[in-house]
């Protein structure tokens, strides 16, 4: 199934039919993940996986035009990329950036065909491998820029803008308020979707540079 919108209506079907090695790896995610956040807590947003809701809203807004990949920064387990593939994009069309070497590896098992960059964001122009240059779609940051001190803040939104021109991004947080200070950036903030069904409840940010 490829339709965008059926997937956004509900969960992909057949969940419940996993056979057991699909099921232990349901499981074995969540424990990466927690492993991962134990090791670096000020890396992870959250002690736990975002929700299908929250997936869900994030997909429908960062949907990349035909030709157009979709680049993940924090790509953690790959919750996001798996709802991005369950709504019909191919892995080739996915480029994924973790720093976590774990995290990164487990990635290159789950989606052998998506581009998987292991790395600091910061470092995209440098990271980037050059077939992707002109091509990024739609950007999604999940690192938790809001504990970042305001440089390194900088860094990312200069580093999105280098591979990325003209594109903003979008950002997902708990927080209640903007998790960026974004005229202090020079970007407009606008939330575009929150969740209670996620736990902690999200909040989706678009970020746009105010000049453009």
């Amino acid at each position: 199934m490829n339709d965008v919108g059926q997937y956004l209506v509900g969960r992909t079907a057949g969940v419940a039919e996993q056979s057991p090695p699909r099921a232990a790896r349901h499981v074995a995610r969540p424990l990466l993940f927690l492993r991962s956040w134990i090791a670096h807590p000020f890396r992870m947003g959250s002690i736990i996986p975002s929700s299908d809701a929250l997936c869900r809203r994030i997909v429908r807004r960062a949907w990349p035009a035909p030709g157009r990949v979709v680049l993940e920064l924090g790509a953690g387990t790959g919750v996001l990329a798996r709802a991005f593939i369950a709504a019909g994009l191919p892995q080739e069309r996915l480029i994924l950036v973790e720093i976590e070497s774990r995290l990164a590896a487990h990635l290159r098992r789950e989606f052998p065909a998506a581009t998987i960059i292991e790395g600091d964001a910061r470092a995209l122009p440098a990271l980037l491998p050059r077939r992707w240059e002109g091509r990024i779609g739609s950007v999604v940051c999940g690192i938790p820029l809001v504990l970042a001190p305001r440089a390194q803040q900088r860094r990312l939104i200069d580093a999105i803008a280098a591979v990325a021109p003209g594109r903003g991004f979008l950002h997902y947080s708990y927080c209640i308020t903007s998790p960026l200070p974004a005229r202090r950036h020079g970007l407009t903030a606008r939330r575009e979707a929150w969740t209670p069904f996620n736990l902690p409840p999200a909040s989706v940010w678009r970020y746009s540079s105010a000049a453009g």
